[in-house]
């Protein structure tokens, strides 16, 4: 069993482009030991100077998976790690890292909901393994279940800058369509497209008043994004009378608001 601060190798075994600037690299990692949605794992560059760098990435996949882990990364201007993934980085390299750690910023199927994800662009990147282990934990419910009831309850709140920065947009509108009980609200913030009919300004308490209206009082949230949205949606939740201790928050990266 391998511990979860131990060093390993994993292989990248696939890379796909989400957005001009996000692209997800899936590691292969034979030695794994599962994850929860919503942890996260260290990832380690070493030159052969001996220089080493650390970066901390969520992991997107859900824990159904097993072998394998995703994670996605947004090209930050100047980043030392984003750039060589993105610009070095090809199947068949193999890559330092460890995890999965964290325990607080996470979902089970177990815990219920209804459940409520809120997040600034690359902050989906957790919310995103929840609703995929959200996924798999439905369907696996509808082959059991004599009444085919539904999954939880659960909205997607994701804010983006414009139409092409939306990250996991196709696998979203699949889900949203799925028909179990899954919904996704967008909201673009710089750049809308013709005919948009959806939100068009940053987060803030009346939007979110709208898309928590249906799964009522008894929500579990999750907000990941920048520190100010985070603090936004926190904030309102709570005025908007969620109790405090139904909400996690987690700050993740500068952009997407």
């Amino acid at each position: 069993m391998t511990n979860a601060i131990d060093w390993q190798l994993a292989t990248v075994t696939a890379v796909r482009d989400e957005t001009p600037t996000v692209r997800t690299f899936t590691l292969g990692l034979p030695g794994w030991d599962g994850h929860r949605a919503g942890q996260h794992l260290d990832l380690r560059l070493t030159a052969e100077d001996g220089y080493s760098v650390e970066r901390s990435y969520s992991i997107a996949s859900e824990p159904e998976r097993s072998g394998e882990v995703d994670i996605t990364v947004e090209r930050i201007p100047g980043g030392e790690v984003s750039a060589f993934l993105h610009e070095v980085v090809v199947p068949g390299d193999r890559l330092e890292l460890r995890g999965p750690i964290g325990g607080y910023f996470v979902w089970e199927a177990a815990l219920g909901g209804p459940l409520l994800l809120v997040a600034g662009g690359s902050g989906v990147v957790p919310l995103m393994a929840m609703a995929r282990h959200r996924a798999r934990s439905s369907a696996a419910s509808l082959a059991t279940a004599a009444n085919g009831a539904a999954g939880t309850p659960a909205r997607l709140l994701l804010s983006s800058r414009g139409p092409e920065e939306i990250i996991y947009r196709a696998e979203l509108d699949t889900l949203a369509s799925a028909g179990d009980g899954f919904a996704v609200v967008h909201t673009l913030t710089r750049q809308q497209p013709p005919g948009w009919t959806g939100y068009a300004r940053r987060i803030d308490e009346a939007m979110l008043a709208d898309v928590l209206e249906p799964l009522g009082a008894s929500v579990r949230a999750y907000a990941c994004g920048p520190t100010a949205l985070v603090e936004t949606v926190a904030n309102g939740l709570v005025r908007l009378g969620l109790p405090p201790d139904r909400i996690r928050t987690e700050r993740f990266g500068p952009t997407g608001t």
